[in-house]
């Protein structure tokens, strides 16, 4: 299984100046992804997406790992042009999830079920306790669910998707606005 980051957006909802996946937790955040990813020792390698939107990301992260460059249309475009390099399950996660750790990360690749593509989201409930949002909401079997960013993808599969729910802090905190990072700051 490849583990893949998605290291290369905009970042413009943080209305801060430079870029957001180099914000500092003790080191930058995207650096605890990809420590999370190679600490798991769930991958055969890691990559990370990168594009010109971010290119003090791209330096620091070819530093640590591969790099599938993009040209950074939008995330969409992005992720699949890189999972198109791949033949094997591919572990997606994005760049900016502060608290993600080796261990979730192993729970998460223990409950792959083989499928062409499998999110994991959490529910609406989980987030309200927790005081926290995401942007994304899906239905899953009449739960309302958001996106984490995390999914398992077969990329030769039909890109038929699943959802999996798997409420935990690790996976929904999520950095998309500077109020997001004032938040996780001060917890």
């Amino acid at each position: 299984m490849i583990g893949l980051v998605m290291a290369g957006g905009k970042g413009t909802r943080m209305s801060i100046p430079g870029e957001k996946l180099l914000l500092q937790y003790k080191k930058p955040v995207i650096l605890h992804v990809i420590d999370a990813l190679k600490n798991s020792k769930c991958f055969t390698k890691i990559i990370a997406v990168t594009s010109p939107n971010s290119p003090n990301t791209e330096k620091l992260v070819s530093e640590h790992t591969g790099i599938v460059p993009t040209n950074g249309q939008d995330y969409v475009y992005d992720l699949n042009f890189a999972l198109s390099k791949f033949d094997e399950p591919v572990f997606v996660t994005s760049g900016d999830l502060p608290l993600l750790d080796h261990n979730v990360i192993q729970d998460l690749v223990s409950k792959y079920q083989n499928k062409d593509w499998q999110s994991f989201v959490v529910t609406k409930k989980f987030l309200d306790q927790n005081n926290l949002s995401l942007e994304y909401s899906t239905d899953v079997n009449g739960v309302q669910c958001y996106y984490t960013g995390i999914s398992i993808v077969n990329p030769r599969g039909s890109k038929r998707e699943t959802c999996t729910i798997f409420d935990d802090k690790r996976i929904a905190v999520n950095l998309n606005t500077k109020s997001d990072y004032d938040l996780f700051q001060n917890s």
